[in-house]
């Protein structure tokens, strides 16, 4: 009697194929994400600033759209904030959306909020 032979183990040449464009595919929305991120952790820095900067609102703005001129920040401005007064610290809020075209029609859609105090009220 001739001995088996094994059974082969691994991944197809198809197999690999699609692992690649699946990859690519992750690859390419990752690299579209990392910017807006990117620019949402500038924009968190500069409203923390302009709440430690400005005592009215006015100059918090202000404040805000002179970082944000030196940061690059450009999905919102000094007038998309939110600012408030909780005792005597100010508080400044903000939100926006980020819209990233993927093919066609289809887009995916990433909801920036954030807050000088740390969290989204």
């Amino acid at each position: 009697m001739f001995p088996r032979p094994s059974s082969q183990r691994g991944i197809s040449f198809f197999g690999l194929l699609i692992l690649g464009v699946v990859l690519a595919l992750l690859a390419i929305v990752v690299a579209r994400v990392v910017p807006t991120a990117t620019e949402y952790m500038a924009i968190q820095k500069a409203v923390k600033k302009a709440a430690a900067d400005g005592d009215t609102v006015p100059a918090v703005r202000a404040s805000f759209d002179r970082t944000a001129s030196v940061d690059y920040i450009t999905s919102i401005s000094g007038k998309d904030l939110e600012v408030t007064k909780q005792g005597d610290k100010v508080v400044v809020h903000f939100a926006y959306d980020k819209e990233i075209p993927l093919a066609g029609p289809a887009y995916l859609l990433l909801k920036y909020r954030g807050s000088s105090a740390g969290g989204y009220n």
